[in-house]
C-alpha cells in the first residue's frame, strides 16, 4: 500500500524535525582523561595502592549543560600538560596517551610508561580497540590536519614518535630524538597547514620547529626560548600564533605565558605576559579568537607553604594578532588541569584533580561564570576537543 503525506504534513514533519537535527549538528565532543593511580595529599602527590583502572570520560560539550554520553577505560596521566588526548576532526576515534603507570616492583612508586590508547567514538558503547607503545613518558600528543599522521611528545626519553594513520589504524613510523633523557619534550601541535610542527620542551627550555613531508617528520635543529620550562602549548586555527605557558621555578614566583608569531620565518616569540603560580594549561577557543590559562595559584601546595591559596584560577585573554588582552578570570578548585571551549565560546570546561571533576563556566565575552560541574571517575589530567 502507497502511503501519501500531505505537503502540510510534510511541512510539519520537518517542522517537527528541525529540533533534533539542530541538536546533533551541535553536538561536540570533549574527553578527559583521569588519572586514579595519584592524589594530592595536603601538598603531596601520594600512590594509590590497589588503584582502580584510569578512565576516559566522552562529554557532549555541544549540550545545555555539557553531559556525559560514555566512559572507557584507558590508562592515563596527571604527569604532562594536559594536551595528552587527541580528536580526531570527524570526532570518529581519539588518542590518549600514559606518561606513567604504578611500578611494578614497588607499588609505592611510579614510573614512566609509554602507552597510547585508540579509542573508537562511533563503537557502541566507544571502546578501546588498539593499545600502541610511543616512547617512555608519553605525554602531549596532536593529529595532523589531514588526519593521516599523529606524533606523541616523550618526556622521560627526549624524543617525539611518529605514527601513520589509516581510518582508525594507527603504525609506528619511527622516532625523533630532540635532545637527551632530561630535555623533557612535553607537547607536540602542529601548524593548520600540516607542513610543520611545535614541541615544548621543559627540560631544557625549548620550542623546536619540526618540518613535515607526508610522512617524513624532522627536526629542523631550530627552536625558541621564552620563559623557564616550556609546557602546554595551542596553535591557532588561523596559524598566525601559537600561545605556550611556562611551569616556572614552583617556589611560588610568578610565571608566564609566551605568544608565538608564526608568521614569522623562523617563529619567534614576541610577547611575554605574567599570569601567576604555575600555568599548567593553555586552551585555544577554536575560532582562534580566546585563549584560556589554567594556573595553580598555590592550590596544589601544603596548606603551612606560604604560597599556599585555596583555589586555582582560569584566565582568559582575546586573541588579535600576536596582542593578547585580558577580558576576564575566575576561580576554579585546586591542581586544575586542561580547559576546552564550547564551539560557540560561550562555555569553557576546566578540570579540577582534587575535586575530581569537571567545572562549567559560562563566559559572555566580557565575564566568567560558575554555571556547573561534572563528576569524573577519576582525577582529570587531560582534556581536548577535535581541532577545527
Amino acid at each position: 500500500m502507497r502511503h501519501c503525506i500531505s505537503r502540510a504534513s510534510a511541512g510539519l514533519l520537518a517542522l517537527v524535525a528541525l529540533p533534533l537535527l539542530s541538536s546533533i549538528a551541535a553536538a561536540q565532543l570533549a574527553l578527559s582523561a583521569n588519572d586514579n593511580k595519584v592524589v594530592n595529599e595536603d601538598g603531596k602527590n601520594v600512590i594509590v595502592q590497589n588503584p582502580p583502572a584510569d578512565t576516559v570520560t566522552i562529554v557532549d560539550l555541544g549540550a545545555s549543560p555539557p553531559k556525559v554520553i560514555g566512559e572507557v577505560k584507558a590508562p592515563a596521566s596527571v604527569v604532562g600538560p594536559p594536551q595528552s588526548v587527541a580528536i580526531a576532526r570527524d570526532e570518529s576515534f581519539a588518542l590518549v596517551t600514559a606518561a606513567t603507570k604504578i611500578d611494578p616492583a614497588d607499588p609505592k612508586k611510579a614510573v614512566p610508561d609509554n602507552k597510547l590508547s585508540v579509542i573508537d567514538l562511533k563503537a557502541k558503547p566507544p571502546a578501546v580497540i588498539a593499545t600502541l607503545e610511543a616512547g617512555l613518558g608519553a605525554a602531549g600528543v596532536s593529529i595532523n590536519p589531514a588526519g593521516t599522521l599523529a606524533i606523541v611528545a616523550n618526556r622521560s626519553e627526549g624524543s617525539a614518535s611518529v605514527f601513520t594513520i589509516s581510518g582508525k589504524t594507527l603504525t609506528p613510523a619511527g622516532k625523533i630524538q630532540l635532545g637527551d633523557a632530561k630535555s623533557g619534550p612535553s607537547h607536540v601541535a602542529f601548524l593548520p597547514d600540516g607542513k610543520r610542527a611545535l614541541v615544548t620542551r621543559d627540560g631544557d627550555h625549548r620550542v623546536s620547529v619540526l618540518s613535515i613531508d607526508g610522512t617524513k617528520v624532522e627536526d629542523t635543529k631550530r627552536f625558541m626560548v621564552g620563559g623557564y620550562r616550556p609546557y602546554s602549548l595551542e596553535i591557532s586555527s588561523k596559524g598566525d600564533v601559537a600561545v605556550f605557558g611556562n611551569q616556572g621555578g614552583g617556589q611560588g614566583d610568578l610565571d608566564v605565558i609566551n605568544v608565538v608569531d608564526l608568521k614569522s620565518n623562523p617563529p619567534r616569540v614576541v610577547d611575554t605576559i605574567s599570569v601567576g603560580q604555575t600555568p599548567e594549561g593553555v586552551g585555544m577557543s577554536g575560532d582562534g579568537a580566546y585563549v584560556a590559562v589554567t594556573i595553580m595559584n598555590g592550590s596544589q601546595r601544603p596548606k603551612a607553604h606560604p604560597a599556599f591559596n585555596d583555589h586555582g584560577l582560569v584566565k582568559i585573554f582575546s586573541i588579535n594578532g600576536t596582542k593578547l588582552t585580558p577580558v576576564a578570570e575566575a576561580k576554579v578548585g585546586r591542581w586544575c588541569q586542561g580547559a576546552v571551549w564550547s564551539k560557540d565560546n560561550k562555555t569553557l570546561v576546566v578540570q579540577c584533580m582534587i575535586e575530581k571533576e569537571l567545572q562549567v563556566l559560562s563566559f559572555d565575552g566580557k565575564a566568567l561564570k560558575m554555571s556547573g560541574a561534572i563528576k569524573v571517575n577519576g582525577g582529570p589530567a587531560g582534556i581536548r576537543t577535535a581541532e577545527r
